[in-house]
This record gives structure tokens, C-alpha cells and sequence, in this order.
């Protein structure tokens, strides 16, 4: 019964392997909940509406607090029904220290730091925005976003690669225009530093106009800098669209499951028997 009831639990938390009522409520309740988190957090910026609507603000807080407290308590206690994270407390001390089970703490863990320990308020206003960190729980609640975080995990290590390039072409543009530009009298480019601003503007394309070379020298390398960025910073938007296709195609090769006799999708309850398997 105890088995039973922690397996029921760890799916109504988990919306991909289920599909009853109850599977639907609750994943509209919280992604409704986190959503209104959200706005709660954007509109308390307004300070007269904030100051009028003070105690609705606290309250609906307290709640949303409460309830994700309630969630993540029943998320660590359940999580070992999952293979991955076998054994009372091996098993759960491994799951808390996954990125989605802290992002999940963080969101109202500081609440009960300032209530416990009583933060100034300069230190609460800062706390009060880890709670925009409800907005990244909608991954565990939607099943594209998961889609969008396993195609960011699969290609990680070429996202950083392109990152680290990224870094050194900046660095070399910086160098090279500083040193064709910094002995022009009134010049912005006084340093190496200071030039690291134009450098990122300029590959971005984006261009504001604040600094900009004036030496016929500065301004063709200038042009080649901003071609180079160009080609350059497409490279990341590529890899992403590889690490879509290949995700789309695993989704796709997936295998289902039918029923013999109604030919429906039974894939879920597939699941859940394999769930049973690692119980048994």
C-alpha cells in the first residue's frame, strides 16, 4: 500500500507519465500557479499598486509557498520510485542536488530565510527575485520545454565550445582596433577594457553608436570584425537547430504501445508497469 500510494504520487508529479483527470488538473494548477508567481513578482515592482494590494501580495505568497513546499517535500519523498534514484536517503540526497530539484528549492526556500533569520529589506528585495526561478519549473510541467532542455543538454559541450570562441574573437577585435585607434587624439578606445564594450556591440551587430573608429585602418578592420561576426555568431543558432532535428527524431522513432483489442495508445500505462517492475 505504502509503494502504491509513493508510485501514484511520483506520477501525478511527473505529467509524461500520466494521463488521468487528476494527471491534467494538477499540471494546470501549477503551471497556472507559477505563471500568476510570475506576474505577482513583475507587478509588485509597481510601487502604489504594491502598497495597495500589500496584504493580497503577502498572502498569495504564503500560499504559493506553502503548496510548493508541499510539492517538493512529495517530489524528494517519491523520487525513488525511479531507478535512477534507488535508496532512502542515497537515492534522495542524489535527486535534491539535480539542477530541476534546486531550481525547485530556491523558489521558496528564501522565504523561510527571511521569516527564520529576518533579512533587512535590501537583502529581501534581492531574494524576492530568485522567485523568478518558478518560471523555469514550467520544464518539469510541459513537455516541450523539456524538449527545449534536452536539446540545450545534448549540446552543451558544442554550445561552450562556440562560447569559448566567441570569447577570444572578441578579445582579438578588441586588441587589434584598440591598437589601430588609441593614438588618435580625443579617442574612446583608452584601453584594451574598454574597447572589450565596442567589441561585443560591433560582432552582435547591434551598433549603438557610442564608440565607433575613426582611422581609415580602424574602419576597414572594423568591417571585416563585423562580417566575421556575422558568419560567426550564426554558429550557435545552427547547432541548436541540429541538437531540434535530432530530438525531433527520437520523438519521432519512439516506440508506442497499442492495445490488442481497441488498438489505442496504452504507452502510458506502459510505463507506469515498468515503474511497478523497478518496485518489485
Amino acid at each position: 500500500m505504502y509503494q502504491k500510494i509513493k508510485k501514484d504520487a511520483y506520477i501525478l508529479l511527473h505529467p509524461e507519465l500520466g494521463d488521468s483527470k487528476w494527471d491534467k488538473f494538477l499540471n494546470a494548477f501549477i503551471l497556472t500557479l507559477i505563471v500568476l508567481n510570475v506576474m505577482a513578482v513583475i507587478l509588485e515592482t509597481v510601487h502604489p499598486l504594491y502598497e495597495k494590494y500589500k496584504t493580497a501580495f503577502d498572502i498569495f505568497d504564503l500560499v504559493s509557498v506553502i503548496i510548493f513546499t508541499i510539492e517538493y517535500i512529495l517530489r524528494v519523498w517519491s523520487c525513488n520510485v525511479d531507478k535512477k534514484y534507488s535508496g532512502s536517503v542515497k537515492g534522495r540526497l542524489k535527486y535534491m542536488l539535480t539542477g530541476g530539484a534546486i531550481i525547485d528549492l530556491l523558489a521558496f526556500f528564501p522565504w523561510y530565510l527571511h521569516r527564520i533569520l529576518g533579512f533587512d529589506l535590501r537583502i529581501l528585495r534581492i531574494l524576492r527575485l530568485l522567485r523568478f526561478l518558478r518560471l523555469f519549473r514550467l520544464t518539469a510541467y510541459t513537455r516541450s520545454a523539456q524538449m527545449i532542455f534536452n536539446v540545450f543538454n545534448s549540446r552543451i559541450r558544442e554550445l561552450l565550445l562556440s562560447l569559448l570562441l566567441a570569447i577570444f574573437l572578441i578579445i582579438i577585435s578588441s586588441c587589434i582596433v584598440f591598437f589601430a585607434e588609441h593614438n588618435v587624439e580625443g579617442t574612446q578606445f583608452t584601453s584594451i577594457p574598454a574597447t572589450l564594450w565596442w567589441a561585443v556591440v560591433t560582432l552582435t551587430t547591434t551598433g549603438y553608436g557610442d564608440m565607433y573608429p575613426v582611422t581609415a585602418v580602424g574602419r576597414t578592420l572594423t568591417g571585416i570584425i563585423m562580417l566575421t561576426g556575422v558568419a560567426f555568431f550564426a554558429l550557435p543558432a545552427g547547432i541548436i537547430t541540429a541538437g531540434f532535428l535530432d530530438e525531433m527524431r527520437i520523438i519521432r522513432k519512439g516506440k508506442t504501445y497499442k492495445c490488442p483489442h481497441c488498438g489505442g495508445d496504452i504507452t502510458n500505462h506502459v510505463h507506469k508497469h515498468h515503474l511497478d517492475d523497478g518496485n518489485s
